[in-house]
């Protein structure tokens, strides 16, 4: 128990025997619950758990018997948590990629200021040099889309696994339909701004040690923008519309409208009538021009908007 609440924490496992009995053994003392889930690992890792499981009664072994995602390990847990006596529900990798001594700050932001999910970002720590090159990179572009998606525009490395969730909010949004793949935590950050919960971020260290990241940027990021575009609509029809009505939704729909129906037809006639009779179409070219100012102006607009109405 951390000051008076009980903790639980979700460590997912795929194929890490190699770190896994490190991460469980350096969970805090207060943690009351520890859920670890392998998914249908090809290696010890469930042997090791099972294993840890008897010299630690916190831990319970969920097993999958096919792998089913890292997205799908975590609703897992959650739903676990939910339905248990815990107040808040940390997420912890089982490669040993989160620190331990970093999850009292995560847990403080939700008891001593009121905050319903707090989220880990290296990118405060002064050590960040130690993250790879090319991760620092597509987290920077996946940071940015995820802002427009959530509607979270504080909020920074989206794309750190390393959270805590109080369990009040968990309970309110559908979790288990959450994304099952990677993407999972732009999915429950949509979850919780449709339902107005407060987020934050806390500082924690960047680990890069004997870890391997599973992750394969070349396919993660187009993936991952698309789980993003998919996400932006959802969160704008669900809060902007049925829960609540907002003017922004025009000025998206204006300017949506514009590209696809004037803007995209035309460019494609200036490019024909140019090649085709070598002169620049004047008249479609002012049209161009018109239509990408108007629908380029109608976006800020509904950007700004979201933003000071997410401010809080």
């Amino acid at each position: 128990m951390y000051k008076n609440h009980k903790i639980a924490v979700i460590v997912p496992a795929y194929n890490e025997e190699e770190l896994i009995v490190e991460t469980l053994q350096g969970i805090p003392p207060f943690v009351d619950i520890i859920f670890a889930i392998n998914d249908a690992s090809q290696d010890h890792t469930l042997a090791l758990i099972q294993k840890q499981q008897q010299e630690d009664a916190r831990i319970q072994c969920i097993d999958h018997k096919t792998n089913q995602g890292l997205g799908k390990s975590l609703i897992d847990g959650y739903v676990a948590s939910k339905h248990s006596d815990t107040d808040i529900t940390a997420v912890m990798a089982g490669d040993n990629q989160m620190h331990p001594d970093d999850l009292p700050m995560l847990l403080d932001q939700i008891i001593d200021h009121g905050y319903d999910y707090v989220k880990g970002n290296r990118l405060l720590h002064q050590n960040i040099t130690v993250m790879p090159r090319y991760r620092f990179w597509g987290n920077a572009l996946l940071t940015i889309l995820t802002k427009f998606a959530t509607g979270y525009y504080a909020m920074m490395d989206p794309q750190c696994g390393y959270t805590a969730i109080r369990n009040s909010a968990l309970r309110k949004i559908p979790i288990e339909q959450m994304t099952r793949g990677y993407g999972y935590n732009a999915d429950i950050l949509c979850m919780l701004n449709i339902q107005r919960f407060r987020v934050t971020d806390a500082e924690v260290r960047p680990v890069y040690d004997r870890e391997k990241s599973k992750i394969k940027l070349w396919k993660y990021i187009p993936k991952t923008s698309w789980i993003l575009t998919r996400l932006f609509f959802r969160r704008l029809w669900q809060r902007y519309v049925i829960l609540d009505f907002h003017p922004l939704v025009l000025f998206y729909f204006f300017a949506f409208f514009n590209t696809l129906c004037i803007l995209f037809p035309f460019t494609v006639r200036f490019f024909v009538m140019y090649f085709t009779y070598h002169e620049l179409p004047k008249t479609t070219l002012t049209i161009l021009i018109f239509t990408f100012l108007i629908s380029f102006q109608s976006i800020l607009f509904a950007i700004w908007m979201d933003m000071d109405y997410n401010k809080n």
